[in-house]
């Protein structure tokens, strides 16, 4: 057991010491026919184990775009920056792949709160953004696309199935900033809408990772289910702790981040037995083409996991791609003009179209449980709208929309 849990928070912990790209090391920007594509990722630091997957799926897609010809017929270069997990990084790079680099799309980010620092600067520069995370809704910036899922695609499909089942006291674990805090608040409105109430919630620092006085808590509220939304390996923690606790069996654990950094491959059984996620991509996904994309990227990348959240990035790239094809070109209003035209694509993750007003994406959703180390299929929906900005966000009608908007309780 304590074999299989160092493995995982090693594998963060491995890239600290990785050799930071210099601050000017991108060659100056689109000369010639190039097209510039900017990936700002954790490459290294506590979140590389997210970052590095990301930036590398994406170097696949764009190495497959080069291979068959290119984009438009010229070639796409990657200008790539290793922020470490460091969100002043994260704005100095953002700026420079901007002015430097001159990039056509950038592709960045994280957590949530590192994706706000970069939003308003790639928006000032005009440079369209792909946001491909997990997070916590409500985004309206026609400058972005968003390619993960928001509560109203895994929240709203996961949380009244645990009502069903288990009760409706429930005990919210998060990270305290922008995504714990509003995915908290949209746990509360759903089981507000379900009968149902939070009876503890929790926030914690990126670096906690000592829970024993929370499980203590969470004893003593008697939740009839806890939903985590953690981020990182030092949230990992939690997990080994909770089952030695000898909790695991008596209270039923949900998350909305859970197997984002292969922890179902990297933990031992004994701890991921049982937890339930909601999800847009696993990787044993079985489909024809999520096994001929898998077999594809083992053979350029090696055996690398693919996490559902380096699974957006591939996507991400093919609605760009098929945006800029659709174009024509590669400049900012011509290729927006085409993503709010009905943009969809045929992914591994199955078939995805952006929404022209929010710039969200319809997904299939997969409600999964840990069964003896494998996921078992507890349901699926295909097509899953976001919905959290219907009647707020009309990127059509009003265009210049700067926003984020948060759930009402």
């Amino acid at each position: 057991m304590r074999d299989g849990r160092r493995r995982f928070i090693s594998s963060a912990a491995a890239g600290t010491a990785a050799v930071a790209l210099p601050a000017w090391s991108s060659r100056l920007a689109a000369q010639g026919n190039e097209i510039v594509v900017g990936s700002i990722y954790d490459a290294s630091g506590p979140l590389q184990v997210f970052g590095q997957a990301k930036a590398n799926v994406l170097k696949f897609a764009v190495d497959q775009t080069n291979a068959a010809g290119g984009l438009l017929g010229r070639k796409v270069r990657i200008a790539a920056y290793d922020t470490q997990s460091n969100n002043q990084l994260y704005a100095q790079f953002a700026q420079q792949v901007t002015v430097r680099d001159r990039a056509n799309v950038v592709f960045a980010a994280v957590t949530s709160a590192s994706r706000e620092v970069i939003r308003p600067i790639l928006r000032r520069g005009n440079t369209l953004y792909f946001y491909n995370m997990t997070y916590e809704g409500g985004v309206c910036d026609r400058n972005i696309v968003i390619t993960g899922p928001t509560p109203s695609q895994s929240l709203q499909i996961m949380q009244p199935e645990l009502i069903k089942r288990y009760g409706k006291k429930i005990y919210v674990l998060a990270a305290d900033y922008n995504f714990g805090q509003i995915s908290t608040k949209w746990i509360r409105r759903i089981a507000a809408d379900h009968g149902a109430e939070v009876v503890g919630a929790e926030l914690f620092p990126l670096d906690t990772s000592n829970f024993q006085s929370t499980i203590a808590k969470i004893q003593s509220a008697s939740p009839d289910f806890i939903i985590n939304s953690f981020v990182g390996p030092a949230h990992a923690a939690f997990y080994g702790q909770w089952a030695a606790s000898g909790m695991k069996g008596r209270i039923p654990l949900a998350s909305q981040t859970f197997g984002d950094a292969g922890e179902l491959t990297l933990m031992p059984k004994e701890i991921t037995e049982g937890i339930i996620i909601c999800t847009n991509y696993y990787q044993d996904l079985d489909t024809p083409a999520n096994k001929a994309f898998i077999e594809r990227y083992r053979a350029a990348m090696g055996p690398e996991h693919i996490s559902p959240l380096a699974m957006n990035d591939y996507v991400g790239w093919q609605i760009y791609t098929t945006a800029v094809t659709k174009a024509g070109s590669v400049e900012r209003n011509d290729v927006l003009k085409a993503l709010e035209s009905g943009i969809a694509v045929d992914t591994p993750a199955g078939r995805i179209a952006l929404d022209p007003a929010t710039h969200h994406c319809s997904l299939d959703m997969h409600l999964l449980q840990v069964r003896d180390g494998r996921y078992q299929v507890l349901r699926r929906a295909q097509a899953v709208p976001s919905t959290e900005l219907q009647g707020q966000c009309d990127l059509i009608k009003n265009p210049n929309t700067n926003q984020q908007f948060e759930p009402k309780i």
